[in-house]
């Protein structure tokens, strides 16, 4: 592998850790779920990359279901499910954008230091694309754990879904089969939880899962 190939996957590998310091940092949710649609285009390109890497034609399908669906079907869905409920715009956050986005670096730090040490005997690409991946995944439940929007919670679920995705590639690609299953489960899982969110709106007329632990105090 020459020094550019390299330099190419390692930037957009990295370019997925920035975009989910981004979405850390959104406290709207529009501005959330775009954020997130720049997240799938960045790992389709990774994908994709990946895949004229290894010449792996099978990651070019992973890649355009990355792009076609979390890019493109599930943003706009998520558009039309806040504007169909009303849905409050601004995100109410369990801890201040400041600490969040230190926890953050720490976490990054951690995943670099862990994955490094535990893969010595690893293809370098593979090694950081790994570092890489951890990072997002954990970045993803950081959104899941500092945010109290359910659709916030949805949107941080799915970007760590993405880790697993650059995680998987990175270590030389895995069967087809697996990433239509995987995608197919993010489509269904997508469909129960805007049902979900639904539901919620209604008996609680709010998707802020405060309202569900205040109701829950109430009913005790």
């Amino acid at each position: 592998m020459n020094g550019l190939t390299f330099d190419i996957a390692h930037l957009l590998a990295g370019g997925l850790v920035l975009v989910s310091f981004m979405m850390l940092y959104q406290d709207r949710l529009f501005a959330l779920i775009n954020v997130f649609a720049l997240h799938a285009v960045v790992l389709a390109l990774s994908v994709a990359w990946q895949a004229y890497i290894q010449d792996a034609h099978h990651l070019y399908v992973t890649a355009a279901i990355a792009l076609i669906f979390k890019a493109i079907v599930i943003p706009v869905g998520l558009h039309r499910i806040i504007l169909r409920l009303g849905i409050h715009r601004d995100i109410e956050t369990a801890v201040g954008i400041g600490p969040t986005m230190l926890a953050g670096i720490g976490l990054v730090a951690l995943s670099m230091v862990l994955m490094l040490r535990v893969t010595p005997e690893a293809d370098p690409l593979a090694r950081e694309d790994l570092a890489f991946a951890l990072s997002i995944i954990l970045l993803g439940l950081l959104v899941m754990v500092t945010r109290r929007n359910a659709v916030s919670q949805v949107v941080g679920f799915m970007s760590l879904e993405n880790g697993l995705v650059l995680a998987a590639t990175g270590a030389k690609g895995m069967p087809l089969v697996v990433e239509i299953s995987v995608a197919f489960s993010i489509l269904i899982a997508f469909i129960v939880i805007g049902v979900f969110l639904f539901r919620i709106r209604e008996r609680f007329d709010s998707v802020d899962v405060g309202a569900l632990d205040d109701y829950r105090g109430e009913r005790r």
